[in-house]
């Protein structure tokens, strides 16, 4: 980001008058601008007169203060639009997310192995996100074989993978301050000095800049409000929402009400470091307790990183705004349907793999579901030697399984074994007798290709496209 958005005027009922009020033509310009909420710099190219400008925004602010929907939070007045963009996106995340997923009228078995692979995915994203230097390939491949990290970025990376694990196993627990603390402390671990581990700030000279041109994009709250807005924070979180068939109390939808979240800790900046990091990983574990298992599938910041610039600009643009979430939400939603477009063509891909690993069952005799999964993959993967330990990290099994498993394959001539100083390397053995690995390999990867070509029938793209 090289400069800052510009910050709106605030005196609103400066610019209404009653002739722009009853004029038709500015009341159009006005609904198309809020169809889409732009915010007051984005009018700057769209309206040229300064006077015009003013008028419009004017007009924009106070039909949306008609609208809003304001957050019960003590320590900040915070309110929210449901535009058109957020409840289409609402609407499929709640018919995906939290129910059976199907695909070309096939409910698909999601694995073990897809949730690993969706935490490290997310893991890795993460942390380049927060400035981590290192390829997709190099982490994951330090991930699965559970080699020591080397180097920082190997180690914020690590981090992020168990701070995952820990949300996963605690995602029925209330969020508490001492929650918060322990996530911060997985995720930072090794990466910053030892007595800022797992610690609130105590000082005010934490500011979000850019570290080139030391432009300051956000001053935190006084460290004194910490405590106060984090007890608050805990109490939103945990607030039971009533519904429509009780009485007339607040509701707030659950994936909303974890973006606020995520929005809170980065406005309260309560660390030193690793404040964003630990923003969305709340964001995972609200949803995950409101009953959205298969977000444990999607890897959001994998989707953030593709638009970086737009995840900061959401944050300037409401808190500028009055602390108006809805640049925030959109931005979010529009993240969260992209991933889960993802999910979709990826478990397209599994589809097809299910029904090779089903082929292999019915060839083989003597061979349970998983090992004719692992005996697939390393097919696919012919020239690639393999660990127990990798087996272990990529089906989340315990090492003597994967140890039977692998020697089991052995024994029955599908794998070769060999030893390198004190491991055990096992590898696909092309001269066994199933078939051709590459064909069926190309058989697979024609099926993959096929299912791409399909229109995914009632799914929209995400709002906020890669830059």
């Amino acid at each position: 980001m090289q400069t800052l958005p510009e910050k709106p005027p605030t005196d609103i009922g400066a610019f209404l008058t009653k002739g722009s009020i009853s004029d038709h033509d500015l009341q159009k310009e006005v609904s198309e601008y809020n169809r889409r909420y732009l915010f007051w710099d984005e009018l700057k190219y769209r309206v040229k007169d300064p006077e015009k400008r003013k008028v419009i925004w004017g007009l924009m602010k106070f039909l949306r203060m008609l609208r809003y929907e304001h957050v019960s939070f003590k320590c900040l007045t915070l309110t929210y639009s449901f535009i058109p963009e957020i409840v289409r996106g609402l609407h499929f995340i709640d018919r995906y997310l939290s129910g059976t997923i199907r695909i070309h009228n096939k409910t698909i078995k999601l694995e073990q192995s897809y949730i690993i692979n969706s935490l490290m995915e997310e893991a890795i994203a993460s942390s380049i996100l927060e400035g981590a230097v290192t390829t997709r390939k190099k982490a994951k491949d330090m991930l699965l074989k559970g080699r020591k990290p080397k180097t920082n970025s190997d180690q914020m990376i690590l981090n992020n993978y168990e701070a995952m694990r820990f949300i996963l196993e605690n995602k029925d627990e209330p969020l508490s301050k001492e929650m918060i603390l322990e996530i911060h402390r997985i995720v930072t671990k090794g990466t910053i000095e030892d007595e800022l581990v797992g610690v609130f700030r105590s000082t005010d000279d934490i500011v979000v800049a850019d570290p080139v041109t030391g432009t300051i994009y956000h001053t935190p709250p006084d460290c004194v409000k910490i405590d106060e807005f984090i007890q608050e924070m805990c109490n939103f979180a945990n607030r039971i929402e009533k519904s429509a068939k009780q009485s007339a109390g607040e509701f707030t939808h659950p994936v909303i009400k974890g973006i606020i979240l995520h929005y809170l800790i980065g406005y309260l900046h309560p660390f030193n470091d690793g404040n964003g990091r630990t923003a969305r990983s709340i964001f995972y574990w609200y949803v995950l307790s409101h009953g959205y298992w298969l977000f444990e599938y999607m890897p959001i910041s994998r989707i953030i990183l593709r638009s970086k610039k737009k995840y900061g600009l959401s944050y300037l643009y409401t808190e500028y705004d009055e602390n108006d979430l809805t640049y925030f939400i959109n931005y979010n939603i529009g993240c969260l349907q992209e991933a889960l477009e993802d999910l979709l063509k990826f478990l397209e891909k599994k589809q097809s793999e299910q029904n090779a690993t089903k082929a292999i069952i019915k060839k083989i005799e003597n061979i349970n579901p998983r090992q004719a999964n692992i005996l697939r993959y390393m097919m696919e993967h012919s020239d690639e030697y393999y660990t127990i330990r990798q087996i272990v990290h990529m089906y989340g099994i315990v090492y003597q399984t994967a140890r039977t498993d692998l020697l089991h394959l052995v024994t029955i001539g599908y794998l070769k074994i060999e030893k390198r100083g004190r491991e055990f390397l096992f590898i696909f053995n092309t001269n066994s007798e199933i078939w051709n690995p590459k064909q069926e390999e190309q058989k697979i990867e024609n099926q993959v290709v096929d299912t791409k070509q399909r229109q995914l029938d009632d799914f929209p793209k995400g709002t906020n496209d890669p830059e």
